[in-house]
Order: structure tokens, then C-alpha cells, then sequence
């Protein structure tokens, strides 16, 4: 069993780090699209072509914009639902004594960017809503870049850094449902409840069948998508409802989140980072990153996120409220704290919402997000990869105890 347990953790390490990697192209594939003459006009062209069908008469004919963004993404925040799931019942978050450290540098990694963000930009009314933005780690992002160090980043940080960031998604989905929610339509919404309520039926039933749930997520996802709720928590609903047992070979959960993996991390989430990071930079001056909105996004990433989480291991060690990840030295666990400051898909998403219909804003969103997390990688690259392992320090500190 242990043995299992420790070749699903490295494959699901191996798999994001892949994921990670190819996001990565995505991203630059799509800043390149979006700057070449000849590309520019039929990139953007195609992401609001209309293809129809009209699901709700709120957002008329689908685009493939609204189908990335709503449909797909959906898949991708099912994923999500079913890992935060996963963890808390059987996995490192089973525990409050293994939820301590992860809750309250998750918690402290959101609220130090937020109010970073408030304080760059806050002063103008019409930039509030973009508060969450720099609130949201990356983990697909994050894995990779801590892939590319190999042994330099310990298999605890990585571990470590996992459960902080599936903590900090269920924060931005809760961020989502309550901050980034239109006017509802209560008739839809009712009927997404009811859904949903056959759904926990089964489960109580004992229906063990994947098919079942999945047709009725997807029931779910057309009224939540009506309802004015956005359509992506359907995905985090549904995963609550499906059964989850010890056995990883006998749980519908772990069999879904294992078939749902590789889906999301090589197609879903690389065709929203291609969709959604491609920004025009004719005409923009690096002056641009000094305007409120991209400069609180890059700043509460890039120095919120190191500051809220590297803080708040560094207080609980030292009060005895929790001990820092083991075998793994200060200046790794700094180097970790600012990768997390890598917001590019929930940040990229959460902007999108605050800022729906607005495209100049958008394209600051987009600007803030990519300096932020870009500076964000390449200072937490560089401390990891200089950084001297806690094994090689106290090497060091027997010696310099010893003398000569």
C-alpha cells in the first residue's frame, strides 16, 4: 500500500509538471500569435466566432471564447473539486493537524496580495473588483518550474506546495460563487439545487456507476450556466457528490480524477492559457506596468505571495502553532513561497470575470498577470537553484562547530 501510494504521488508530480511545461508553451504560443501581422487578426477573430448553440439568453449564440472559458474550464474546476475532495477525506488535509500549515499559509498567501492590490490600485473605484486577482497560485505552473530543479527542490516542498495551492483553490472558488456572481436567475438556480440533490441521492443510494454523475454534471452545468452563478462551480459541485472509499482501485472519485488528468492537464488547461494570455502589445510602452491595475497585480504576486506565505511558516514555527516542512531549508521554503506568487491560469480567470467586457482592462489584467508571474518563476528558479540544502548546512555547521 505504501509503495502504491508513493508511485501515484511521483506519477501525479510527473503529470503536473508535464501539464506545466506545456502550459508554458501555450502561453508563449499565444503572446506570439497575438504580435505577428499575419496572425493577430485571425486570433482574436477566432476566439469570438460564434458557434452557437444560445444556452442562456443572458450570453446569446456560444463562442469558442465562452466555450473555453465556461465549458471546458468547467472539466478543469471538476478536477479541482475532486482533488480538494480527495484531500480532505482521505488525503493530507484528512487531519487538522496536517491542515494547520497548509490553511493558514493558503489563507495568508490570499489575503497579503489582496491587500497589496487594494493599496496599488484600490484608490479608483472602477478597479476594485480586480482585488482576487493576485490571490490565486498556479500549481500546474509552479510543478513545472520546481520539475526543471530535479532533486534541488525536496519532494516535502513539492508535496507542501501542492497542498497550499489546492487550499487556494477552494478559497478562489469560494471567491468566485460569492464575489463574481451576476444577477441570478433563481428559476435555474433551483433547478441546478435539484440536480444536485439526486446527485447526493445516488451517492447516499450507493451508486458506485461513473455514468449516472456524469450526465447529470452535465445537466447541471447547463442550469448553473443559466443561473447566473458562473458555470465553472458546476464542476466543483458535482465533484462533491461523487463517491469517494479508502481503496484508490474501488473509489469512482479517484478512477474519475485519474481519467479526468491528463484531459486537463494537455488540453484544457494549455488551450485556456492559449485562449486567454495572448495580449497585443502594439502600441504598449513598459510604461504600462507602472498604470495601478497591472502594477497591484504584478506586485501583490510577486511580493504579496512571498510575503503572505513565507510569513506565515516563518510566525507558526516559531509560536509552535506548526512545524515547517521537513528536511527542507529557509531559503527553500522562501524560493517555494515565491513560486506561488505564479498566478497565470485562476488569475488570468478571476480577472476575466472582474473585468468582463472591458477590453482595454482586460489586456492590463493580462500584462500584470505575465510580469508578475513571470518575475514570480524566475526569482523562485533561481533561489531553489542556488540554495543550499538543509543537509548540506548542517554539514556545514557541524564543521564550523568542530573547528579546524
Amino acid at each position: 500500500m505504501i509503495r502504491r501510494v508513493r508511485s501515484a504521488t511521483r506519477d501525479f508530480l510527473h503529470s503536473e509538471a508535464a501539464g506545466g511545461i506545456v502550459l508554458m508553451a501555450a502561453a508563449a504560443c499565444a503572446m506570439l500569435v497575438a504580435n505577428l501581422p499575419g496572425l493577430s487578426a485571425d486570433y482574436f477573430h477566432l476566439l469570438h466566432l460564434e458557434t452557437g448553440p444560445v444556452i442562456s439568453p443572458k450570453y446569446g449564440p456560444m463562442s469558442v471564447h465562452l466555450w473555453i472559458n465556461d465549458a471546458a474550464m468547467a472539466l478543469f474546476f471538476l478536477l479541482v473539486g475532486l482533488e480538494i475532495k480527495r484531500e480532505f477525506v482521505v488525503g493530507r488535509l484528512a487531519s487538522w493537524d496536517r491542515r494547520r500549515l497548509p490553511v493558514l499559509a493558503a489563507a495568508a498567501g490570499m489575503a497579503v496580495p489582496a491587500l497589496l492590490y487594494l493599496l496599488v490600485a484600490g484608490h479608483q473605484p472602477a478597479l476594485v473588483r480586480g482585488w482576487a486577482i493576485p490571490a490565486a497560485t498556479d500549481i500546474a505552473f509552479a510543478i513545472g518550474i520546481l520539475a526543471i530543479l530535479g532533486k534541488r527542490a525536496p519532494t516535502a516542498l513539492k508535496l507542501f506546495l501542492t497542498t497550499v495551492a489546492i487550499v487556494d483553490d477552494l478559497g478562489a472558488v469560494v471567491i468566485i460563487a460569492l464575489f463574481y456572481t451576476a444577477k441570478l436567475d433563481l428559476v435555474s438556480l433551483g433547478l441546478a439545487a435539484g440536480v444536485l440533490l439526486v446527485m447526493f441521492g445516488l451517492n447516499r443510494a450507493g451508486v458506485r456507476r461513473l455514468s449516472p454523475y456524469l450526465l447529470l454534471a452535465v445537466l447541471l452545468w447547463v442550469f448553473v450556466f443559466r443561473s447566473g452563478v458562473h458555470a465553472t462551480i458546476a464542476g466543483v459541485l458535482a465533484a462533491l457528490a461523487i463517491p469517494i472509499s479508502r481503496d484508490p482501485a474501488e473509489s469512482p472519485l479517484h478512477r474519475l480524477e485519474h481519467a479526468l488528468h491528463p484531459w486537463s492537464a494537455f488540453l484544457v488547461v494549455p488551450l485556456f492559457g492559449f485562449a486567454n494570455a495572448g495580449v497585443s502589445l502594439a502600441g504598449v510602452t513598459p510604461s504600462v506596468l507602472l498604470d495601478p491595475l497591472p502594477l497591484g497585480i504584478a506586485l501583490g504576486l510577486f511580493v504579496g505571495k512571498q510575503l503572505g506565505i513565507f510569513g506565515a511558516i516563518v510566525a507558526a514555527h516559531r509560536i509552535g502553532f506548526a512545524a515547517k516542512p521537513g528536511w527542507s531549508s529557509w531559503p527553500q521554503i522562501y524560493g517555494v513561497s515565491l513560486l506561488a506568487g505564479i498566478g497565470f491560469t485562476m488569475s488570468l480567470f478571476i480577472g476575466g470575470l472582474a473585468f468582463a467586457g472591458d477590453a482595454a482592462l482586460a489586456d492590463e489584467v493580462k500584462i500584470g498577470v505575465l510580469a508578475g508571474s513571470v518575475l514570480s518563476a524566475a526569482a523562485g528558479y533561481l533561489v531553489l537553484r542556488f540554495a543550499p540544502p538543509r543537509r548540506a548546512l548542517a554539514i556545514k555547521l557541524i564543521a564550523r562547530r568542530r573547528g579546524p
